[in-house]
């Protein structure tokens, strides 16, 4: 039988939900139902159980809450506000408002207090996966004997929508097999979606599939009785061994005689009539709206400054931990800033022409272990390509669930996974991952690389078999529209290098980037080192003059990326024999090029050259920016083949012939 709650838990319960009511009614627009019936899960949450302050938003070992399904903000802006983050009650006035702190759905960096970005279902849990692992990661690296630094836990509510997404199983499925005990995830199952009832689609034992991924699940039949509730998040938060799924019986719209366990509660609001009966109904006053009782707050702020104290406390220690452990102290300080270490760049390989060819993809593994001794803060791994991809630390651990200071991951075949925990590990503002896996496979990440480029993350993805250069494997595998794709992005910035200096420079590039991910598109097949290309500086500027001919303005100008860059330059020089003069520009990056003032975008791409032809086995769409009206593009418009790929590109036209018959079209 439910116990029933006290009068004040039951106050603050109700504030909560009709704060949410009365944000989405005065919007006209938002998610009522789901606040209202997984309100007194999240009170319990935030007043008995959540270690967090406030005031420090940023406190590396604050308990992380992820509300996953974000289409719930209402109820996540209820709880900061009550709780005492900088969010006023004006704020939550303006829900879904231009400019506002209280938009549709959470957004990292843009609300104090939100620790991701949701929305996307499945993306909050999964980016929560990540937390779990940053988590594991750092306490490895930095607790010692006596200073428990990193002891937080992950503390997510998710809903059915969660669950049906497939990014989600592939996330609860590595952290099973990781064992993440630190993730606690709270399943609000209320049974309905958008379309009606879940039974329309979504009728699966979801506790035994967790069971089968290794993980503890434990169950509630009613939300509303707190002392049940309670119990099960106790009994999950003292799980050492394994991750937790508390499944949670609640009921979408609680309290509105007309729309409880309806579609209609969820994603609009209930309607003035509708508001005025669930206050009724629950006792709630019909006026003021956005009505918080003083005393509904005060369990929110006894428990906040709780959390105040335990922030003290951990600064004091870490204050004592400077102290005995000097140098791990200055670490974890450089990385709190983001800055890279002094001298850091000089570990950067210098490629010798005179070594032969080798692939981008090879040179990327060769500067990526140069540098890693340098950067112990780079941690990464290969979606099930760890060969193919070269990301592997040679002198590092792997991360298993028992070795938890690994800097090597398998993921396994989990690309979106992957790309959603790169997030979560981002998030800890003091790691730097980055995934890898064949070009053509970006397309199974893109929501979560949106993301992070939404977000402003510091992930560096690594792209390999980037053209139909990579020959046998055929059409499935040869991407034509992602190099397109992923340049769409805004704050992503796409670095295709055109050799092995050039590639020194993209990971410089991507390491100096703060403020967005960096995806590094790179060669399976073997290319010349480009003497041209061994001073750095040109990737930085994403575009760059490699070579022009002496003693008059060029004819025309080549723009190339990548494997294509060695091709224009043995264009250019068939050109020159018929004494034709050219400029050759590497553009490895656009927005690294178009990030750069007109003075310098026009001593590379000269307005008095009318005539340019680019160059690149990928979608031609975007280039014309950079020929003009003048210009030809020689790229792909269809898909690829299966066969070898000297073969390819001469099928394609990527040869010496016809991009010298292409630039004399130009010139008539």
């Amino acid at each position: 039988m439910s116990q029933a709650p006290t009068d004040l838990d039951q106050l603050a319960i109700n504030t909560i939900r009709f704060l949410a009511v009365d944000m989405v009614e005065k919007a006209n627009s938002g998610h009522p139902g789901a606040p209202m019936g997984q309100a007194p899960l999240a009170y319990l949450l935030w007043t008995k159980h959540l270690r967090h302050d406030p005031a420090a938003p940023k406190w590396p070992d604050r308990d992380r809450f992820v509300l996953s399904c974000g289409h719930a903000s209402a109820l996540l802006y209820s709880l900061l506000h009550l709780a005492g983050y900088d969010l006023p009650l004006a704020e939550l006035e303006k829900f879904r408002q231009f400019g506002s702190k209280t938009p549709g759905h959470p957004e990292y960096g843009h609300t104090p207090g939100v620790e991701t970005t949701t929305g996307p279902l499945g993306q909050g849990l999964s980016n929560a996966v990540g937390m779990a692992i940053a988590k594991r990661q750092l306490a490895a690296e930095f607790n010692r004997d006596g200073f428990e630094l990193f002891s937080h836990r992950i503390l997510t509510i998710i809903s059915d929508g969660d669950l049906m997404e497939g990014v989600s199983s592939e996330a609860s499925s590595l952290a099973g097999h990781l064992g993440l005990n630190e993730l606690k995830v709270f399943y609000d199952a209320n049974q309905i979606s958008i379309d009606g009832s879940t039974d329309l689609a979504f009728t699966e034992d979801v506790g035994r599939r967790y069971e089968a991924y290794g993980w503890r699940v434990l169950e509630v039949d009613d939300v509303n009785d707190l002392e049940a509730t309670d119990g099960a998040i106790r009994t999950a938060l003292a799980e050492s061994e394994r991750p937790s799924l508390v499944i949670v019986r609640t009921h979408i719209g609680f309290g509105s005689p007309g729309k409880q366990d309806s579609a209609s509660a969820h994603g609009a609001p209930l309607g003035a009539d509708e508001v005025l009966a669930a206050k009724a109904n629950l006792g709630w006053p019909a006026e003021p709206t956005f009505l918080v009782p003083d005393e509904a707050r005060q369990p929110f702020l006894d428990h906040a400054e709780r959390g105040r104290v335990e922030h003290s406390m951990w600064q004091a220690l870490r204050r004592e931990y400077g102290t005995s452990h000097a140098d791990a102290a200055a670490e974890l300080e450089r990385r709190q800033t983001r800055a890279l270490p002094a001298g850091w760049e000089e570990q950067l390989p210098v490629f010798d022409p005179a070594s032969g060819s080798v692939a981008t993809r090879k040179a990327s593994g060769a500067v990526l272990n140069a540098i890693a001794g340098s950067l112990p803060e780079l941690t990464g791994g290969s979606a099930d390509l760890t060969g193919s991809n070269l990301t592997y630390i040679a002198d590092a651990p792997v991360f298993t669930s028992r070795a938890h200071g690994g800097r090597n991951f398998f993921f396994g075949v989990r690309e979106h996974a992957m790309a959603a925990a790169l997030n979560g590990i981002a998030l800890s503002g003091l790691l730097r991952p980055y995934g890898g896996t064949f070009l053509i496979f970006s397309d199974y990440m893109r929501p979560s690389i949106r993301l992070a480029a939404l977000m402003g993350l510091p992930v560096t993805y690594v792209f390999t078999h980037d053209s139909i250069f990579l020959g046998e494997d055929g059409p499935t595998h040869q991407p034509i529209s992602q190099l397109l794709s992923l340049r769409s992005i805004p704050n992503l910035t796409v670095v295709r290098p055109a050799d092995a200096n050039e590639t020194a420079g993209a990971w410089r590039a991507a390491l100096e980037n703060t403020t967005g991910p960096t995806a590094l598109i790179l060669t399976r097949q073997k290319l010349p080192i480009l003497p041209a290309t061994s001073a750095r500086g040109g990737v930085a500027n994403g575009a760059y003059v490699l070579t022009e001919s002496e003693g008059s303005e060029a004819d025309l100008i080549i723009i190339a990326s990548g494997s294509e860059v060695a091709l224009a330059l043995d264009a250019a020089r068939v050109l020159a024999v018929q004494s034709i003069a050219s400029r050759v520009v590497s553009m490895p990056s656009w927005e690294l090029f178009d990030a750069q003032g007109a003075d310098y975008r026009e001593s590379v791409l000269p307005s008095s050259v009318k005539l340019r032809l680019a160059i690149e086995a990928g979608s031609p769409l975007g280039w014309e920016r950079y020929v003009g009206d003048h210009g030809k593009i020689l790229g792909i418009n269809g898909y690829g083949a299966s066969s070898p790929y000297e073969d390819l590109a001469r099928e394609y036209g990527f040869t010496v012939e016809n991009v010298v018959g292409q630039a004399l079209s130009l010139l008539g």
